[in-house]
């Protein structure tokens, strides 16, 4: 107990003083999750919402493989995208082994399925005949997707707050690909880890705090949209 408490104490003076390297290390956090969160909602809005709008032959295929990938183990993640933009593999003359870059590659991948599979099962709780309706009046295929995304925005939310939970909170991919290097690539995941092997519970429980208050940070401001906007579309009977 008496290291917990002394953890808690190094931990509160260390974020009262504002420590430079905690600060180093949130700002390349927020732009590492938030990169590659914003990368996962460009391809996995679309990708969720055309696979909840259509059927076609080996649909049921790629569906099962979006929730598969939605539980995808980030050291797979780690291990594949470190052989490919290793200096032998087939992207190593990118150069973006242990760089920030490689991290926002890793998370995207783990963020992307995340967002994708909450898009559709989203979009899939739309009334059927309203996506009749809207093709019977000669809607067109990007007009149909826009529709459905409208109506569907509370979901598109919570991917939103899904896929940067999963890319925030990984520790095992950022790793592999980032090399946990002081002030380049060393996010707060990876800097807790560390400095847990080392014995410095002081700054890792700081980190941790930080972390959380991240997290929180986010998921209340996007929570508080999307309960105001449910709250809007009771009351107006949508």
């Amino acid at each position: 107990m008496n290291l917990i408490w002394r953890g808690i104490a190094g931990a509160c003076r260390l974020l009262w003083v504002m420590d430079p390297e905690i600060l180093r290390i949130t700002a390349l956090t927020g732009k590492v999750s938030g990169t590659a969160t914003f990368l996962a909602l460009i391809v996995g809005v679309p990708v969720g919402a055309y696979l909840g709008l259509y059927d076609f032959p080996g649909r049921k295929l790629l569906v099962s493989v979006i929730n598969a990938a939605m539980g995808l183990p980030p050291v797979v993640v780690g291990l594949w995208v470190s052989i490919f933009l290793w200096r032998n593999g087939p992207l190593g003359f990118l150069g973006l082994m242990f760089t920030p870059a490689a991290m926002i590659i890793a998370q995207f991948i783990i963020a992307a399925p995340v967002v994708a599979g909450v898009t559709l099962a989203g979009i899939q709780q739309i009334n059927p005949k309203l996506i009749m309706q809207l093709q019977s009046l000669g809607a067109t295929r990007s007009q149909l997707m826009w529709l459905a995304l409208r109506e569907s925005r509370l979901s598109l939310l919570a991917a939103l707050m899904a896929g940067f939970g999963a890319a925030v909170s990984e520790v095992g991919a950022s790793m592999m690909v980032g090399g946990n290097i002081l002030g380049y690539s060393r996010v707060l995941t990876t800097a807790i880890s560390m400095e847990v092997s080392r014995g410095e519970f002081e700054m890792a429980m700081a980190l941790s705090f930080v972390l959380l208050a991240l997290s929180y940070s986010a998921s209340y401001v996007l929570t508080s949209i999307q309960q105001r906007r449910s709250f809007h579309a009771r009351v107006s009977g949508r």
